[in-house]
C-alpha cells in the first residue's frame, strides 16, 4: 500500500471513529429519556414494572431496550422469540392489550419470568407506532402494592397510549443513531488485509488524542443545543449546512440526513 492510500484510508477510518461516537453521544440520552418516562408513566398507571421492547431483526422478533422495576437489570437486551408473548402479539397486530391474569391467557410468555426470577400476574401492552410503522412495545407489569389486583382500565389504557406516542419518536432516533453506529462498527471489526495492520495501532491511540475529544465535546454541544426546540435544531442544522458549503466539503453532507 502506497503512503497515499495509507493516509487515505487514516483519514477514512478516523472520520469513521467519530461519527460512532457521535451517535453513542446520540443513543445514551435517549435511553434515559425513555427510562424517565417509563417512570413517569408507570406512576400513572400505579404500575410496579414498565418497559420497552425494539424490533430485533427481521423476523418480528423483540428486544428489551428499556426497563424499570425490580428485574430491570435483567431485562435489558433479554430477547423475545418472534410471535411469543402477549408482546409479541401487539407488536404484529398493531392492538394494544390488557390482561388481568397471565395465567389464563394461552400467549403469555413464561420465559422471561423463569429468565428472572419474577412473577408477572398482569400485563398492559399497547404498540409502540412511529409514521404508520410499528416500531416497538410498551409494556407495564402487575399494579403496585399486593394481589389481588385491580385490573387495568380503559381510561389506563388511554394514558398508556398517550405515552406510548412519545416514546416511540425516541425510539425511532435511538434507531437510527443505532443503526449507523452498528455499520460502522460492523466495518471497522470486518477483517483487514496484512497491509493495513499498522492500521490497528493507529486506531487504539484514536481515541484519546486532543483532536478527537474535542470533535465530541463540540457533538455534546450542539445536541444540547438542538434539544431545546425546534426552532434551535434548525439553526444548528443551518449552521453545519452553512459551514459545510463554506469549506467547499460536498462529501460530508449526507450526514446531517441521519
Amino acid at each position: 500500500m502506497t503512503e497515499a492510500n495509507e493516509n487515505d484510508l487514516l483519514a477514512s477510518l478516523q472520520r469513521l471513529i467519530e461519527r460512532i461516537d457521535i451517535a453513542n453521544i446520540l443513543t445514551e440520552p435517549l435511553t434515559v429519556s425513555i427510562s424517565k418516562l417509563l417512570q413517569i408513566s408507570a406512576a400513572e398507571i400505579s404500575s410496579e414494572e414498565a418497559s420497552v421492547l425494539i424490533r430485533d431483526g427481521d423476523d418480528g422478533g423483540l428486544q428489551f431496550l428499556s426497563a424499570i422495576g425490580k428485574v430491570a437489570d435483567q431485562l435489558i437486551n433479554l430477547k423475545v422469540p418472534a410471535g411469543k408473548g402477549i408482546a409479541g402479539f401487539v407488536f404484529s397486530s398493531g392492538q394494544p392489550m390488557a390482561v388481568s391474569d397471565v395465567g389464563d391467557e394461552q400467549t403469555f410468555y413464561s420465559e422471561v419470568d423463569k429468565t428472572t426470577g419474577y412473577s408477572t400476574q398482569m400485563i398492559l401492552a399497547t404498540p409502540l407506532s412511529h409514521n404508520g410503522e410499528i416500531i416497538g412495545v410498551l409494556e407495564y407489569i402487575n399494579r403496585r402494592g399486593h394481589p389481588p389486583f385491580e385490573p387495568f382500565n380503559p381510561a389506563e389504557m388511554d394514558k398508556a397510549a398517550l405515552f406510548a406516542e412519545a416514546i416511540a419518536s425516541l425510539v425511532n432516533a435511538y434507531e437510527s443513531a443505532k443503526l449507523f453506529r452498528d455499520l460502522g462498527e460492523k466495518v471497522l471489526s470486518s477483517e483487514m488485509n496484512d497491509d493495513v495492520a499498522v492500521v490497528r495501532t493507529w486506531l487504539n491511540g484514536l481515541r484519546d488524542s486532543a483532536e478527537h475529544r474535542e470533535m465530541m465535546d463540540l457533538a455534546v454541544l450542539m445536541r444540547e443545543i438542538a434539544s431545546r426546540g425546534e426552532a434551535e435544531r434548525k439553526m444548528c442544522r443551518e449552521i453545519l449546512e452553512a459551514m459545510l458549503k463554506f469549506a467547499g466539503d460536498k462529501s460530508e453532507a449526507s450526514y446531517l440526513s441521519f
